[in-house]
């Protein structure tokens, strides 16, 4: 890795970090002032591990939906490619430990859901693909080392 890349998580150093973590990955600031505020959300140890993805899948759906319902500055949550991890963006919000805080309680939701939401044919792209257990252990799995989450390599 020698020259910069344009993709920010191209130039880190995937051998360094440590997971689990949720590191400020960018931010960008709109044409009016508006500020988006991106955070890589590392479930899994890069080139070591990664998610099912039919718990991963649904571990999207219900962040997506249940995070909603503790804050209005939720720009989207999208997963990772290489399955480690999900880009969690927020508007106007540049808290970090409330975007923690956010977070945990968002998965401690998902620790109470019976369902995964939009779990259907007609919204969603790849219904079969969901594990409601499967995304529950994730959470379950990523709360429990919640005092990791600051520290993104490991020190």
């Amino acid at each position: 890795m020698t020259e910069k890349m344009n993709v920010e998580s191209f130039n880190l150093d995937h051998t360094k970090v440590k997971a689990p973590f949720v590191r400020l990955a960018g931010t960008k600031v709109g044409l009016h002032g508006d500020e988006i505020y991106k955070y890589d959300v590392r479930f899994k140890q890069p080139n070591k591990e990664h998610m099912d993805m039919p718990a991963l899948h649904s571990l999207e759906h219900l962040m997506a939906e249940l995070a909603r319902n503790h804050t209005d500055k939720l720009v989207d949550i999208s997963p990772m490619g290489c399955q480690t991890g999900f880009y969690v963006s927020f508007i106007n919000h540049n808290d970090y430990d409330d975007a923690l805080e956010i977070l945990a309680t968002t998965l401690t939701d998902v620790l109470a859901a019976t369902e995964v939401p939009a779990c259907n044919e007609v919204q969603c792209g790849w219904a079969a693909s969901h594990s409601l257990e499967g995304a529950q252990a994730l959470a379950a799995e990523f709360l429990a080392k919640r005092d990791e989450w600051k520290n993104v390599f490991g020190e």
